[in-house]
């Protein structure tokens, strides 16, 4: 059993759970997702995750007219953190994108 936990600034904000709130369809796709990982583990979200490539990130991808991208960490066994989340409009992965991730990540240390 996994658990899913989001990201929180220094003022309590929590800006994966805001864009969800704002993307009422997505935010039901990604339910699902999360709710299969915390009762299945991360490999029942296999279709719908994917290592970034040179970074200690991963990404659950909400395939559709409005692809999205959450980010997340998995800095403790059976634990992740939804970091980042943004509307993909190219193929790659915006380094902007990342850089918000990664920086998200390395204020949880």
């Amino acid at each position: 059993m996994a658990s899913v936990k989001f990201f929180l600034d220094h003022r309590g904000k929590n800006p994966v759970g805001d864009f969800l709130d704002k993307n009422k369809e997505t935010k039901i796709k990604v339910s699902i997702i999360v709710k299969n990982i915390i009762e299945f583990g991360l490999i029942s979200a296999s279709p719908h995750i994917k290592k970034l490539s040179g970074y200690p990130l991963w990404e659950i991808r909400i395939l559709g007219k409005n692809s999205t991208r959450i980010i997340y960490a998995n800095k403790i066994k059976d634990e992740i953190i939804l970091l980042h989340a943004f509307k993909k409009k190219s193929n790659k992965t915006p380094l902007k994108e990342i850089n918000i991730a990664l920086n998200r990540f390395y204020k949880l240390s």
